[in-house]
């Protein structure tokens, strides 16, 4: 069984993503990081992205990441605050350990085309 599949599947994984990227549009830290995105539309990504990372057969539709995110400068730490919002939001809606474990470890080798600052140093 994928993690998807144990997951839930879709339903499960769209309140998942819906509340998550919900919970980044509204902090206080690196909400700004969002003023003028548009939410369905990052929702949509963030969920096919999400998807396929877990085993789903979905093709994730969105620009390269390493494209769509190298014009925001986001830092270290405002990578580590957005991944520190996905372990609430799982925690928050019971998901196992496993699945928890392959989305954040999914979330960890992307690092490198998010941001370039290597650790959570918010200096350049």
């Amino acid at each position: 069984m994928s993690p998807f599949e144990e997951l839930g599947g879709e339903p499960k994984l769209r309140a998942i993503v819906d509340d998550f990227i919900d919970r980044c549009f509204d902090d206080v830290m690196i909400g700004f990081l969002f003023a003028r995105a548009d939410r369905d539309r990052i929702k949509r990504f963030e969920y096919q992205h999400a998807a396929k990372a877990l085993g789903a057969q979905i093709e994730y539709e969105g620009r390269p990441l390493d494209d769509a995110h190298r014009p925001h400068r986001i830092l270290g730490g405002q990578f580590d605050r957005r991944k520190q919002i996905l372990k609430e939001t799982l925690h928050d809606h019971a998901v196992s350990k496993g699945v928890v474990e392959a989305w954040i470890s999914h979330q960890d080798r992307l690092r490198h085309l998010i941001t370039r600052d290597p650790d959570s140093n918010c200096q350049d």
